[in-house]
């Protein structure tokens, strides 16, 4: 049964891949999901089993996030989390990225993010509790070669949220929580179109997680707020330590150009996917 002391739940980027999965994980576990994106009837057919509560958002667009924290704020239980997952994916050198490409994704990436939070926070602090979860990666935690500056934008995203939540505290409200989910490479439409990009090799260098899995996690996380988790564990101990040593991580570009490739045949042989 719904718990109307917690609130209502906002995903962004909710019509599909990960943000589907955490709409419908958080729907199963009790809460009222208001699920968004930016294709209204893409995420209309999502939202239909899961309450039928959809509208259309565009992260980059603060008045749009404003308007939505306050539908969620009207709900029984006001706004009780905002899970900040839209994003997008651009891989290759930053150089062959033109000007408009690189403020894209850091517009969706760590503005749109930043839009969410703050618009979300804007009801918690009056509410005196409330949760913003952002879906960052564990390219927020390390420079991932051929994601430069998809991994510039989750660094961006991470030291807001961090620090934002510093500010909370130091303001004085406890009872309003920021968390990081940092995952290892998602099997989404996002890297389905990937396996012969030399770009995303990084993200197919670890464990190739399923959105249900990390959908999971983040329900976990929903219940027991924590500045920043990564999944899996050892993973984000991996990727610390090489941004803690940036000499080992630049010597090791070669070993990771090796494990990702080789990450890539696997997971095109798990999917079933023929050779072009």
């Amino acid at each position: 049964m719904t718990s109307p002391a917690r609130g209502a739940a906002v995903v962004t980027g909710a019509a599909g891949g990960l943000g589907r999965s955490i709409a419908a994980a958080l729907h199963a576990d009790g809460w009222p999901v208001l699920l968004t994106d930016v294709d209204p009837g893409a995420v209309a057919a999502v939202a239909a089993p899961l309450g039928g509560w959809s509208r259309s958002l565009d992260v980059r667009d603060e008045a749009g996030c404003a308007e939505v924290a306050a539908e969620a704020a009207a709900r029984d239980g006001g706004l009780g989390l905002w899970v900040n997952n839209a994003g997008i994916l651009v891989t290759g050198p930053a150089w062959e990225q033109d000007a408009s490409t690189r403020r894209r994704v850091l517009d969706v990436n760590a503005l749109g993010a930043m839009n969410g939070t703050l618009a979300a926070l804007a009801v918690m602090r009056a509410q005196g509790r409330g949760h913003v979860l952002n879906v960052v990666s564990l390219a927020g935690l390390v420079a991932a070669p051929g994601e430069t500056v998809y991994a510039a934008s989750k660094h961006a995203l991470l030291a807001f949220s961090l620090g934002t939540l510093a500010d909370l505290r130091m303001a004085g409200h406890r009872g309003v929580h920021v968390s990081c989910l940092c995952p290892d490479g998602i099997w989404t439409p996002m890297l389905h179109d990937r396996l012969d990009d030399p770009g995303a090799l990084a993200s197919f260098t670890g464990s190739m997680l399923s959105p249900e899995r990390v959908a999971a996690r983040v329900v976990r996380l929903a219940r027991r707020p924590r500045p920043v988790v990564t999944l899996p564990r050892w993973r984000g101990a991996q990727v610390r330590l090489l941004d803690a040593v940036p000499r080992l991580a630049l010597g090791l570009t070669p070993v990771v150009r090796a494990v990702g490739r080789a990450g890539q045949r696997r997971q095109r042989r798990r999917a079933g996917v023929q050779p072009d």
